[in-house]
């Protein structure tokens, strides 16, 4: 008996294991992140950072993101920066930091950051005059503010976000990039089918509830077997 309560104890945290080891990535919201740039890069602010070490992180995960670039141990902020959501079709297992195609000699600008198996990044907002410049040299639309300077960290939240297109023309944001799942408005409706499932947060009882019907008859089988 007692060696059929030990295997049937080791199979149920066996299955556990498996159902909630998933749960802990969709929790971590802050998306900690530590990048090495090989090159200098600009930041939104019109601010150049030198190349090296960095650690990024979400301050807060809503439909409108604020992240902190900290130096490579996470002890000093350098940075506190106004994002959007902007969805990609294909997930990576890794960190991938898109640029804004430079013009002249100038350090790369950052244009976006997507955390490993996300299928959602930060979409990095720059002042207005930053803005036209970047989508005219990169030829796509460029989130911007409505104004030349950065807001105070208090009014990120509400500053007013624009898209500014390669013909320098202000347009709402959500009309020429893709800041949620649903579809966009030039976007086929066949594309949506492609789009990567976010992670599952859902509730668990009823696959827990399985579960338990499951290791009860896996228990009968193992005690008609011992006797």
């Amino acid at each position: 008996m007692k060696i059929l309560k030990t295997v049937l104890a080791l199979v149920t945290l066996s299955l556990l294991g498996t159902l909630f080891v998933p749960g802990i990535r969709a929790d971590d919201r802050d998306k900690k992140t530590v990048i090495t740039f090989s090159q200098p890069f600009e930041i939104p602010g019109g601010k150049v950072l030198p190349a090296g070490t960095y650690t990024f992180q979400l301050l807060d995960s809503a439909d409108r993101n604020i992240v902190e670039i900290f130096n490579a141990d996470g002890t000093q902020i350098i940075a506190t920066i106004l994002e959007i959501n902007n969805y990609r079709m294909t997930p990576t297992g890794e960190t991938v930091i898109k640029f804004a195609e430079r013009a002249g000699d100038r350090p790369d600008a950052l244009k976006a950051w997507f955390y490993p198996g996300n299928s959602w990044g930060q979409e990095f907002v720059y002042p207005k005059h930053r803005a036209i410049e970047l989508a005219a040299a990169a030829k796509e639309p460029i989130p911007a503010l409505t104004t030349d300077t950065l807001p105070v960290v208090a009014e990120l939240k509400t500053a007013p976000i624009i898209a500014i297109t390669p013909e320098q023309k202000e347009v709402p944001v959500a009309r020429v990039i893709q800041t949620s799942p649903l579809v966009a408005e030039n976007r086929a409706p066949a594309a949506l089918a492609q789009t990567t499932q976010l992670p599952k947060t859902g509730s668990l009882l009823p696959l827990m509830a399985l579960l338990g019907v499951a290791s009860l008859g896996f228990a009968f089988v193992l005690k008609r077997i011992a006797g």
